[in-house]
């Protein structure tokens, strides 16, 4: 019940904003769940560009899904969702460009 209650605040809050500022705090949100996720399944890769490359190629549904886990806390659904979106090949790319990068120390490939 307070899991639905929560949601319902997320989505009356995101209705009041502009389409671009809804985009944005359902995507800072999403980063909340996600974070400690890839800190959890992946250690050692930098944590800031791996998460930047889940939320850009994570879909709609599933940002408000990882949105509203952010309220909750992560749960399996969203460890699902974060190696789901892991596996893309959109997202197996920005990992390589933007995270090996970041941890090699800057290094170019």
């Amino acid at each position: 019940m307070r899991v639905k209650a929560a949601a319902l605040v997320l989505v009356a809050g995101l209705a009041a904003c502009s389409p671009a500022a809804q985009e944005q705090l359902t995507r800072d949100a999403a980063r909340t769940a996600v974070r400690p996720v890839v800190a959890d399944t992946f250690p050692g890769v930098p944590l800031d560009p791996a998460v930047d490359c889940v939320i850009d190629n994570a879909r709609g549904n599933e940002l408000l899904s990882l949105a509203a886990d952010a309220v909750t806390g992560p749960t399996a659904n969203t460890v699902e969702i974060v190696s789901n979106i892991v596996r893309r090949p959109g997202t197996l790319t920005c990992l390589a460009e933007d995270g090996l990068p970041a941890l090699l120390g800057g290094a170019a490939l």
